[in-house]
């Protein structure tokens, strides 16, 4: 079977930054989440997270406050600089700004009218604003400590402001009055804010870990719920909410509540559950039995930030500390109980992409270890984050997979905790730990053909090879993995692992610039490769040959023969640190990714660098090769994961079709020329892009009768691209004295028949026209100079008597013939007498002597022109 060569790769963005903590809105429909990222506001799809469009805000904007109109049409922003920005999400550009606060604005609300813009300011201040016209319309103070949250009444009828402070207060503001009508207490920051849906109940929570419901009719405190939990969102569950459904099993078991007056509401805080509760008998229904956040609770490092109720059935989404935002769905269970199951889970954040792998035999996920202590597996179809595996206590730096003997996926992994540990996908748990490393683990590789081992490789610069054995399916705990021989392989760090295919050699690659080969299972030293300058970053053997192929800082790339340690091929493109190769196409080829974010792929043979891809903004640390599909994807410090598809075949299909499309389009041009529709086969000359047919036809429309006419016709039928591609082309001939007649004259038509403001809208236009104005220039001068010469041409034969001024039958006045130079004017009548013309001679003769001496001095000017005398 013949091997087919890779010459392409398409790039599909698969991970993306777009939240770093902070500020988000979800729109009505919950379609998409507007999601404050670095300088800029980045529009992200709430199902895939494909990055929609971005907001840019400008250098060293912050965004510390984020809200949406009504109709999802406008975006309201405000960061650090104190500027409140309008955005047309339309088009992404700012309709209009102001500032209005006297420090940064913390929180923002519209009006369900979209009228108004309330902003809770670090000032203290709340203002209410005209969004059309920019001006303020409400100005409130009282609050003592930085406003935090804001709430308008969601019925229209009641012009009411909620807003929640660090001071422990909430104050309601009557927007009529244009005062304060009621001050609501906490002991701590108020953090959420919610209304009921009969709009007479107000719930406030803070971080003094309770819920006050508040009586809207008095302002009386009707309930407060003790939740023993520091709490950032309050939300009050609607009869259209998916979540009323489940909350009626609970309503129906306590018969004695009134409905009218029940409210049920969720709470989200520090411990990162998901709790229901009732306002009258201020107890918790329901609540998560484990946290489905997975970082560490640290002080600055918290469960759940916010937690939004999404419209639409659509389920509550919860943002956690480390950027993800999990969306939740509830169910019910057999026993008629309530349940919450992940619908899928979107990562804002992936700080530093360091190590990934394809999953399983269909390659269907993708599990990636990034700068926390949990693996991330991702569905490749669905681009969420399908789940997470946690147990190590520090940073993730490596991992592998494989598929057992026994079918089960598996995935090792290894930390800088010093230990590694071996997980069951299908479980999702883990089923082994190994401990015995000194220092971090930072390479693991399992075993290729019986897959009953795995080899790992640390900064105490030792080898390790773990087996299996011990390992049972029904264990609750994980077992203790024991290692089968060990060996101090470098005198630095090991970088990288790899095991042969027949599972007879191991190569390890280490920072001291050396790869060694050992043979399994006792880690007997087979041979050293030496030759690369700086460390080495990468090592793995060839699928089909007894070589192996090293990445290096030295930003080379080496295969050595395993035999002797030589050194058989070194590859170079890359302009900073190799960071990772790897076979492709059966061994014939390599791709590597490195330091300075490029990908490339190489052809072994003869060495040839075939393509480069530059879609990454810093270092790839990571690239994984699917070993059916040899789809690949990389990762790096920016963040960001690419999928990478082989398209050699798209591509060559592609080409066939534009060559058979260019056949039928070349016969359709020759079939117009032929029936002389120079129109049609103008238009067919520029989807084709032939630039000398173009001239040809332009050449005999302009050798034609009303040649005007025909130009201007053939011209009018063109759109924006076409006159873009013509005014190039005209560039191109401008500059050719052999072409530029044709270009001017249709130069001249074009700019006849275009008006001035479609001219400004060509793209490119001032180049253009740049490159068209100094040949046009010169052309116009040497043009000037013929004519010019022709008159002293045609005086000169009229005076020598070659050829006679035309004159009709009855002797017409004669021609007053008129030489100018710079300080006479001498005029000569022809009258066809004798004498006269004796006279002529002479003066001939004299001026003749005159012009002969000033063109010797290089000063003479002469223009000649016939002017008929007056009768």
């Amino acid at each position: 079977m013949a091997t087919s060569f890779k010459n392409n790769y398409r790039c599909v963005p698969f991970l993306q930054q777009f939240y770093e903590g902070g500020a988000f809105v979800v729109s009505s429909d919950a379609s998409f989440i507007a999601c404050a990222c670095g300088d800029s506001i980045k529009i992200v799809d709430s199902e895939t997270a494909a990055i929609r469009s971005t907001v840019e805000g400008g250098e060293s904007e912050v965004f510390t406050a984020l809200a949406l109109s009504p109709n999802d049409k406008l975006l309201f922003s405000a960061g650090h600089s104190r500027q409140i920005r309008v955005w047309d999400l339309s088009t992404l550009k700012c309709v209009r700004s102001w500032k209005g606060h006297d420090g940064p604005v913390m929180g923002m609300a519209c009006h369900l009218s979209g009228g108004l813009l309330a902003t809770a300011g670090a000032d203290r201040k709340v203002l209410v604003w005209d969004v059309d016209g920019g001006f303020c319309t409400h100005y409130f103070t009282g609050h003592k400590g930085v406003v935090s949250s804001i709430l308008f009444h969601p019925d229209p009828n009641k012009q009411l402001l909620f807003s929640g402070s660090e001071d422990g207060n909430v104050r309601a503001w009557d927007l009529m009055s244009k005062k304060c009508v009621a001050t609501l207490g906490h002991e701590s920051t108020v953090t959420s804010i919610d209304i009921s849906e009969d709009g007479w109940t107000l719930l406030t929570a803070g971080r003094d870990k309770v819920v006050h419901v508040w009586n809207l009719h008095n302002y009386t405190c009707k309930k407060t719920v003790l939740t023993y939990e520091v709490l950032e969102a309050v939300l009050v569950i609607h009869s259209s909410s998916d979540f009323a459904s489940c909350v009626g099993s609970f309503s129906k078991k306590r018969e004695e509540t009134s409905a009218s007056s029940e409210i049920y509401f969720i709470t989200v805080g520090e411990r990162g559950v998901v709790r229901l509760w009732s306002s009258e008998s201020a107890v918790c229904l329901f609540e998560q039995k484990s946290s489905d956040v997975s970082t560490k609770m640290d002080e600055g490092n918290r469960g759940f930030t916010a937690a939004v109720l999404l419209p639409s059935n659509r389920g509550l989404l919860c943002v956690t500390a480390d950027q993800q935002f999990i969306f939740y769905s509830p169910v019910k269970t057999l026993k008629d109980e309530m349940s919450l199951i992940i619908s899928r889970r979107l990562i804002g954040y992936n700080e530093e992409i360091v190590d990934m792998k394809f999953l399983g035999d269909d390659e269907q996920f993708l599990a990636v270890a990034t700068n926390v202590e949990h693996i991330r597996v991702y569905d490749i179809a669905s681009m969420s984050c399908s789940y997470i595996l946690a147990g190590h206590t520090e940073i993730v730096l490596c991992l592998d997979s494989c598929v057992s003997s026994s079918g089960c996926t598996l995935i090792v992994t290894g930390s800088k905790d010093n230990n590694v540990r071996l997980w069951d996908v299908e479980s999702k748990t883990c089923i082994g730990v190994g401990v015995g490393h000194m220092g971090a683990v930072g390479a693991v590789a399992f075993s290729k053909k019986r897959r009953d081992f795995f080899v790992s490789g640390s900064s105490d610069r030792t080898l390790k090879v773990w087996s299996f054995d011990g390992l049972a399916e029904d264990e609750s705990r994980p077992v203790n993995l024991k290692a089968k021989a060990i060996v101090a392989a470098h005198d630095k760090d090991i970088n990288s692992i790899a095991v042969a295919p027949n599972d007879s050699l191991v190569c390890s690659g280490s920072q001291d610039r050396t790869a060694c080969v050992w043979r399994l299972p006792d880690l007997v030293s087979v041979v050293v490769l030496r030759g690369h300058k700086r460390g080495i970053w990468s090592v793995e053997f060839s699928p089909v040959d007894q070589c192996v192929v090293t990445a290096s800082g030295d930003k080379t790339i080496k295969i050595w023969a395993i035999s002797d340690g030589s050194c058989l091929k070194t590859f170079e493109g890359h302009m900073s640190s190799v960071l990772r190769a790897s076979f492709l196409t059966r061994g014939t080829q390599l791709v590597s990714c490195g330091a300075d974010g490029s990908v490339m792929l190489f052809t072994v043979k003869t060495e040839e660098r075939i393509a480069v891809y530059d879609q990454h903004e810093d270092k790839v640390w990571a690239l994984a090769v699917g070993k059916k599909t040899e789809m690949l994807a990389t990762g790096g410090s920016d963040g960001a994961v690419n999928l990478w598809y082989d398209s050699t075949a798209l591509d060559k299909e592609e080409a066939l079709r534009k060559e058979e499309e260019g056949v039928l389009k070349g016969q359709e041009l020759e079939n117009a020329v032929s029936d002389a529709d120079y129109t049609k086969a103008i238009q067919i000359a520029f989807e084709l892009r032939r630039p000398h047919r173009l001239y040809v036809l332009f050449s005999e429309l302009c050798s034609k009768n009303d040649s005007e006419n025909h130009v201007g016709k053939s011209l009018s039928a063109l759109g924006k691209e076409e006159f873009r591609l013509l005014f190039e082309y005209l560039r191109e001939w401008n500059t050719k004295p052999k072409l530029c007649h044709v270009a001017q004259f249709v130069l001249f038509r074009a700019f006849s028949i275009l008006p001035p403001t479609e001219i400004s809208e060509v793209k490119g236009i001032g180049e253009l026209l740049e490159g068209l104005i100094p040949y046009s220039q010169r052309h116009f001068s040497r043009i000037d100079r013929l004519v010019r010469s022709s008159f002293l041409l045609d005086y000169t034969l009229t005076g020598m008597s070659v050829i006679q001024p035309e004159n009709d039958a009855n002797d017409k006045p004669p021609v007053d013939i008129v030489m100018k130079t710079k300080t006479t004017d001498i005029k000569l009548l022809d009258e066809h007498r004798e004498p006269e013309n004796n006279t002529l001679s002479k003066k001939r003769k004299s001026r003749s002597k005159t012009s002969s001496k000033k063109k010797a001095k290089g000063v003479a000017y002469t223009e000649v022109a016939a002017v008929p005398l007056a009768s």
